[in-house]
């Protein structure tokens, strides 16, 4: 029985039942209220305010709506819709200050993701214990929310919320698009729920009658990627909160929460208004001066652009290591002659194009095809579609710096990016 419903400005009414009403009221999930969506985006797009709140609902929505789906099929209970549904509102819940800024920082400093704090707040704070009095175990919400439930024989449930075709994907093309305005990704997420079913236990997409949404979405998460994921400013907005946050952490404490409580103080406003604060030479003075440029919006510049589509050992390593990037980095600042803290290699942490399994969770598109005998799988190599080009390499790497030193580190980059052979400036 629904007890609660919230006008959501992308799917309509959202409605709660008494578990989820408590769920969103209690104080770990009301954080998410001041967790920006998309960070610094809003300083290029400033309709893009949203918050992982909201986020948060509408994957619940969604999730709630393909679970339905395979318990019609015979799939799942009714248990298991309730399941999904928990798990795909509890999905952010360890998100830090900015989103998926903090991420890298707790990376570097905890060797944590917001995965691993989401599963603990789901053991470790009320919410657990609501959990536990609606009937259902903190345990095994806190891995679905993630996608590593591995405690029942529905392994696809995992797919539902992580994975190329996951809910949480869905919500957050439509949302950011719609609160960005642009309009990449109007996408019909209704018809492409309806249009999955499972062949051999995993999700797939009816072949051909799905393929034209299936098409919208994979070229919405691409022009997401171009035009607002990745777009320069916002990457520079993002960058710089990065780099404050990693100067302010010895001194602010910002990876180094030990409770529950510690965490929930961690959130957008709080930490930009510690940092604006600082006191203090070094990194402290750095992170300072990073939150107040940011705050006046006053961006550093990409100053070199390299687009990757088959990297060679070089790109690779500077794609993939952090280590390696940060060595770059300091070449690049000792040839121009600048403080390396000033210049950042930026590169995504998503892939642009998600038409490449994911072989440690075995997902990747799959599609079917309706038959006298029943569905039958179909390659993607034998559907005659779009996809076929778009399933390649993209990447981008960027340099950004402070604007009065551009010419100099553009000048540094060309020299050490198009060196021959590159490998031989940096070891590997």
């Amino acid at each position: 029985m629904w007890v609660a419903e919230v006008k959501d400005p992308v799917h309509g009414y959202i409605y709660l039942n008494e578990l989820e009403r408590r769920v969103v009221d209690s104080p770990p999930f009301q954080r998410l209220r001041r967790i920006s969506q998309l960070a610094g985006a809003d300083l290029t797009y400033p309709g893009a305010t949203h918050t992982r709140f909201l986020h948060s609902l509408g994957v619940m929505h969604l999730a709630g709506l393909a679970a339905e789906r395979f318990r019609d099929r015979g799939y799942l209970t009714q248990d298991d819709v309730q399941l999904t549904r928990l798990a795909g509102l509890l999905h952010d819940l360890g998100h830090g200050p900015f989103s998926h800024v903090y991420d890298e920082v707790l990376d570097r400093h905890r060797g944590m993701t917001h995965e691993d704090v989401t599963q603990w707040l789901v053991r470790e704070s009320v919410v657990g214990d609501i959990l536990e009095d609606g009937g259902f175990s903190r345990v095994e919400v806190s891995q679905l929310a993630v996608g590593r439930l591995k405690s029942r024989d529905t392994p696809f449930l995992n797919h539902i919320i992580t994975g190329p075709l996951s809910i949480d994907i869905m919500d957050y093309l439509i949302r950011d698009s719609y609160f960005a305005g642009v309009e990449y990704g109007r996408v019909d997420v209704r018809r492409l729920i309806d249009s999955i079913d499972l062949v051999d236990g995993k999700m797939a997409v009816e072949y051909p009658g799905a393929l034209p949404v299936l098409e919208s979405f994979i070229l919405a998460r691409l022009q997401m990627f171009n035009a607002v994921y990745f777009h320069r400013s916002v990457r520079a907005a993002n960058v710089m909160l990065g780099r404050a946050m990693e100067y302010a952490d010895e001194a602010l404490a910002l990876t180094k929460f030990d409770s529950v409580e510690d965490f929930l103080r961690l959130y957008d406003a709080s930490v930009l208004l510690r940092m604006a604060n600082l006191e203090g030479d070094g990194d402290a003075q750095v992170a300072r001066k990073f939150t107040l440029m940011y705050l006046n919006r006053e961006l550093v510049k990409c100053t070199y652009e390299l687009t990757v589509h088959t990297p060679d050992s070089f790109t690779a390593n500077i794609l993939n290591k952090e280590s390696i990037r940060r060595k770059i980095e300091e070449e690049i600042s000792e040839e121009a002659g600048v403080d390396p803290r000033y210049v950042f290699i930026d590169v995504p942490s998503v892939p642009s194009v998600p038409l490449h399994p994911d072989r440690e969770r075995g997902m990747d598109i799959m599609f079917y095809r309706r038959t006298a005998d029943g569905r039958r799988p179909q390659p993607l190599s034998e559907v005659p579609s779009i996809l076929a080009h778009l399933a390649k390499y993209i990447d981008v790497i960027r340099v950004y710096a402070p604007v009065e030193w551009r010419g100099r580190v553009e000048e540094a980059c060309r020299g050490i990016f198009e060196a021959s052979p590159p490998s031989s400036r940096v070891s590997m």
